[in-house]
This record gives C-alpha cells, sequence and structure tokens, in this order.
C-alpha cells in the first residue's frame, strides 16, 4: 500500500473528482456560459486597467469596493451585506463550513447542483436529499416532512434548479423557509435568465441568503460568486473565508464590468431570445423530451434503451459539439442531456447535429 494510499480518506480515494471535458476545437454548449465576448471597446478598457495593477501586492482583503457595487447593481436590500467568493463553489465551501458541527444534516432537492452534497461530503457532515417528482417539480410536502424528521442545519434551494433548468413555486419555496430549523440558502445562478428572485424578501426572513454568480453573464473566467443576507450570517460566513481569496484582476475587471452592466444585460437578453427559439425546435425532434426551462439552458432526455443518452452525446461530440450527459449521474437523469444556449450560429450547428444523431 502507498503512502498516499494510507494518509487519504478512503471514502476520498473511492470518488471521482467533478468532471469538465476538454472543449478544444469544439461547439461548447455543457457549461452554461455566456457565448458572447466583450466589445472590443470595452476590452481595450479592461486591458488597460489590468496593466495597470500592482501585481506584485496582495488584493485589499475586504474588496470594499466591489462589494458595494454588487450591493448597488444586484439591489441588495439595505441592511444587507455581501460575501465574496471565488466562484460561487467557495461561497457553497464557506457556507457548509460555517454549520458543520458534529451531527449537523445538509438538505436540498435532487438532483440539483452536484456542489451542494460534494460540500458536505467535504466536511463530514450528513447530506439529505429528497427526490423531486418525475417532472422535475419540488415534491414541498415530502420536503417538509423531511426537514421536520431530519431537522437540517442547512437547506439549498437552487432558484432556477440546475441541472433541470425549472424554477419551483416560490410560495413551496417560501414555506420551506418559514419552517427550517437552520438557514436557507437561494442559490440564484440562472436569475438574470429567470427574473423572479428573493433577493429583496432578505429583510423578511431571518434564516434566508441569497447567494448569485456573475458566470453566467459573461464573467465565467473571473471567478466570482456572492452571497447576500444579514450581517450575522455574512460575519460568520466571513470567519471561514481564506484570505485574499479574490484576486485583483478578478476584483478590477468584475468592478468595470458590473459599471457596464447594460452591456452584459443585452447579451443575457440575446441568450433569452435565442431560448425561446429554439424550445419549438427541439419539442419537434423526434425521441426526445424537452422539460421546461427558465435558465440558459435545457435539460431534454433521449427516448430508447439504456445508452441512448450517451450514443446521443458521442454523436454529438464526433459532430464538433460538447453538451453535458447526465447518464451516469443521478437515477431520475438517465439518458438526459444537458444543453447550453448558445448564439444563433452555435445554436443552429447544435439543432442540425441533435437531428443526425437522434435518427
Amino acid at each position: 500500500m502507498s503512502r498516499a494510499a494510507k494518509v487519504i480518506r478512503p471514502e476520498l480515494q473511492a470518488m471521482h473528482a467533478y468532471p469538465v471535458a476538454d472543449a478544444t476545437g469544439l461547439v461548447k454548449l455543457d457549461l452554461m456560459e455566456s457565448p458572447y465576448g466583450l466589445p472590443p471597446e470595452l476590452a481595450a478598457e479592461i486591458g488597460r486597467i489590468v496593466a495597470g495593477l500592482s501585481l506584485n501586492r496582495y488584493p485589499v482583503p475586504t474588496a470594499q469596493r466591489l462589494r458595494a457595487l454588487i450591493r448597488e447593481v444586484m439591489q441588495v436590500p439595505a441592511g444587507c451585506d455581501v460575501l465574496l467568493g471565488n466562484g460561487s463553489d467557495e461561497c457553497i465551501q464557506y457556507v457548509t463550513a460555517t454549520i458543520a458541527r458534529e451531527g449537523a444534516v445538509v438538505m436540498a432537492p435532487v438532483p440539483s447542483f452536484a456542489m451542494f452534497s460534494m460540500h458536505a461530503f467535504f466536511f463530514r457532515v450528513r447530506f439529505c436529499g429528497v427526490p423531486l417528482r418525475d417532472d422535475f417539480s419540488l415534491d414541498s410536502r415530502a420536503f417538509l416532512d423531511a426537514m421536520a424528521r431530519e431537522q437540517p442545519s442547512l437547506v439549498w434551494i437552487a432558484y432556477p434548479n440546475n441541472p433541470t433548468g425549472n424554477a419551483f413555486a416560490q410560495a413551496d419555496i417560501e414555506r420551506i423557509v418559514r419552517a427550517a430549523p437552520g438557514l436557507v440558502v437561494i442559490d440564484e445562478a440562472y436569475q438574470p435568465f429567470a427574473g423572479a428572485t428573493f433577493m429583496p424578501r432578505l429583510a423578511q426572513f431571518e434564516n434566508m441568503v441569497v447567494m448569485r454568480t456573475v458566470s453566467k453573464i459573461g464573467m465565467a473566467g473571473l471567478r466570482l460568486g456572492y452571497v447576500c443576507g444579514r450581517p450575522e450570517w455574512i460575519e460568520a460566513f466571513n470567519k471561514a473565508r481564506s484570505p485574499f481569496n479574490i484576486n485583483v484582476v478578478t476584483e478590477a475587471v468584475a468592478i468595470k464590468l458590473l459599471e457596464n452592466k447594460s452591456v452584459l444585460d443585452a447579451q443575457a437578453a440575446r441568450v433569452l431570445a435565442e431560448r425561446e427559439r429554439m424550445r419549438p425546435e427541439l419539442e419537434r425532434l423526434p425521441g426526445l423530451t424537452v422539460y421546461p426551462s427558465v435558465a440558459n439552458f435545457f435539460l431534454v432526455r433521449v427516448a430508447g434503451p439504456q445508452g441512448a443518452g450517451t450514443r446521443v452525446f458521442e454523436s454529438l461530440k464526433s459532430q464538433g459539439v460538447l453538451v453535458k450527459d447526465f447518464s451516469a449521474g443521478h437515477p431520475q437523469l438517465q439518458e438526459c442531456l444537458r444543453l447550453t444556449v448558445g448564439t444563433p450560429e452555435e445554436n443552429r450547428i447544435l439543432l442540425n447535429a441533435m437531428r443526425e444523431a437522434l435518427q
């Protein structure tokens, strides 16, 4: 037995790292990124800003200016504060670390974002997943019953949900927040495409915070997520935060882009228009079930025997299109693929490749 095998946690040895496929040379529609780059003038201005940064110095640890801008631009309610993370993944890490006392339970609907359960595993707290209905709607009665039984310290609700794309009923989420014995985090990563938000209601619920990311609106490469909530929650999360976790390039570029948020909003509107144009096109394809989506992607299920989803995934890839295959994931996602909405040309290529793959 190697020295590594002796000291690495056995359950960690048995798991796989989060898979991210190589998209070199492919139409990249697997990770819900914005398909649009920056206008040349704005990109040039950012280049000048980055050139003037003092890369030899550590960042200002509080990122005060960026946090203030997020409060303003994202309409964070008065009296609430903001925690920044290196992507929302790191925010999930800090939130989970904050509640990770012995015997704590983390709960979420499943299937949902894999990092909710992964960070529970990393911090040795028990994860309890409550299955969605077959149509991926939230079974609120089952969820409330599970909360009463398990008494979770932390509940995650993705709104809209990933990878299913649907948004659970606000009334059901409100009932969960009111009944939860601990903290409820509303993950609004896809809010720019769904419109609805719980952000204005932060002052109403003392046990709720809202988490977002700028990755889906054109800043995925910056890795910036944030959590908004009452000061007592943000102060606690901040104690688990790594110092200098937001680098100077991310901070400076994010400030410039948020000051020009109208550019990002216009790009998101183009994605929304493409989503609605694609929906009937996908629904007309034989052998494909298209689930409702208010995000910037579609979850689809391929009809056929076991392995049909992966067969279509491989056919798409051979035609130069990369999507996300969930066939080996959660049992409710068998034969499912997730398709990111791209540019009109990328979507045309995807639809043609999908027609070929389904034959």
